[in-house]
């Protein structure tokens, strides 16, 4: 098993899990597809995120009807390379009760492509907070990819 490194940081801990892909688009528009809400709502569940994206700033997902889906708050930020954040599901009250994850989105230049980590904290396995994040974030990722190599979004999941 390869060893993925999260940033060199432990003070965060331990992750809950990692997801990294490849895209074959620079970080710029990698960047892009996490903080504009146009794309998001292409391939995140049909939500448009809403943030300043500026440490402390809150980060809001809502669905087409204008209700929430999830919000957090941006913890750090270095812009187009990362960005640490709580995020706090709201479609489900177990999700509720069992508090906010932390998820931190890194892009880096891959030969000019672009390499993408997903890393999750504060989602014991078990939780239905790590289930929902490990089911969602293959779709979620798999979306951007779809969109930002092909132009064309995912078919809804089910």
């Amino acid at each position: 098993m390869t060893q993925i490194e999260t940033d060199g940081d432990t003070s965060k801990g331990t992750p809950d899990h990692i997801y990294q892909i490849f895209i074959n688009v620079g970080p710029p528009e990698v960047w892009e597809a996490i903080v504009d809400s146009d794309r998001t709502q292409k391939y995140f569940y049909g939500t448009r995120v809403e943030s300043s994206w500026k440490e402390g700033a809150e980060v809001r997902y809502t669905y087409p009807d204008g209700s929430v889906a999830a919000e957090g708050t941006i913890l750090g930020i270095e812009p187009l390379k990362t960005v640490d954040m709580t995020f706090q599901a709201l479609w489900d009250s177990d999700l509720i009760a069992e508090g906010p994850a932390r998820v931190i989105w890194r892009v880096e230049d891959f030969n000019g492509a672009s390499k993408l980590t997903i890393v999750l904290y504060d989602t014991p396995v078990g939780s239905r907070t790590h289930e929902h994040f490990v089911n969602g974030f293959p779709y979620i990722v798999s979306g951007m990819k779809t969109l930002l190599e092909t132009g064309e979004s995912l078919p809804n999941p089910s």
